[in-house]
């Protein structure tokens, strides 16, 4: 009697389907002997057959077959930490959120790699840096009279004999500041034009007021007198605000003294920031181990 094998699915392994052949002959030996005749007779004998085959085939390949491959779970790998980038305040002894703010900046790239100003209302001193956050100078300023961080809308139109005791502050705030002049034609930076404040060489026109000597003393509690404008040393405009912010624009930076430096500029510590970096580093090399 000839042998028909219905070749399988998984013929191409061929382990697979040499086992499958060996099952249906071992199947075939062992079954009754049944004349062709009678099986091209009988509907269900030949169904039989065939189911026989197909279970065979069936096994063969659940036993036989490869594996499956599981994929190893992927680990979430946090990022190098950044190097962290602190301002160059050289021998100056700046107060916390001077330098806080100082340090943010080179850390972050706010300045865009243009020189910048920071303002200390509190301590009532300006340090100035260069594009790469070395101290270029620092002195005392004159700020305005009251105390606050906001301008009063309409500041910049209002002439001087106008404006209340109340309006006379300087506002806090990320400004771009960029050397022009004012309207008596002297060259002033200007920190936020529309509001009329700017950074200029002290003012002596009224006496009474003994702006030089006010900067000359070692206390901030006699700095406020102005307007709201920024006065600094004649030298110190000479010898570093006028060069650093020659033909270029920069970063003034004028710290509150109402509300938190977090909150006007979108701070943060360089040096928290950079604790958290390294421990989600050390934690995602650990979970990949």
């Amino acid at each position: 009697m000839r042998k028909r094998v219905r070749r399988c699915a998984c013929i191409h392994e061929p382990d697979a389907a040499a086992q499958a052949c060996r099952l249906y002959d071992l199947w075939n030996v062992n079954a009754p002997r049944v004349s062709l005749p009678a099986i091209r007779g009988n509907a269900g004998a030949r169904c039989a057959i065939f189911l026989a085959v197909v279970a065979a085939c069936i096994g063969a390949c659940g036993r036989v077959g490869p594996e499956p491959r599981t994929r190893a779970p992927a680990h979430t790998v946090a990022p190098e930490p950044r190097p962290v980038r602190h301002a160059d305040f050289g021998t100056a002894h700046p107060g916390t959120e001077a330098r806080r703010i100082a340090d943010w900046v080179m850390d972050s790239g706010d300045n865009s790699n243009a020189p910048f100003v920071v303002i200390d209302k509190v301590a009532a001193s300006a340090y100035v840096f260069d594009r790469d956050g070395k101290l270029l100078g620092t002195a005392p300023v004159l700020l305005g009279l009251a105390i606050g961080d906001e301008s009063t809308p309409g500041i910049g139109d209002k002439p001087l004999s106008a404006i209340r005791t109340e309006e006379r502050t300087t506002a806090a705030g990320r400004y771009v500041g960029e050397l022009g002049y004012n309207l008596r034609g002297e060259d002033v930076l200007w920190v936020d034009y529309d509001t009329g404040l700017s950074l200029h060489r002290v003012l002596t026109a009224n006496p009474r007021e003994r702006r030089t000597q006010r900067l000359a003393t070692p206390t901030p509690l006699d700095n406020r007198v102005s307007y709201g404008c920024i006065n600094v040393p004649v030298r110190f405009f000479e010898d570093v605000i006028r060069p650093a912010f020659h033909d270029t624009k920069g970063m003034v930076y004028v710290l509150p003294e109402t509300r938190s430096a977090q909150t006007v500029f979108g701070a943060y510590d360089v040096d928290s920031r950079a604790h958290r970096e390294a421990a989600l580093q050390t934690a995602a090399v650990s979970q990949s181990r």
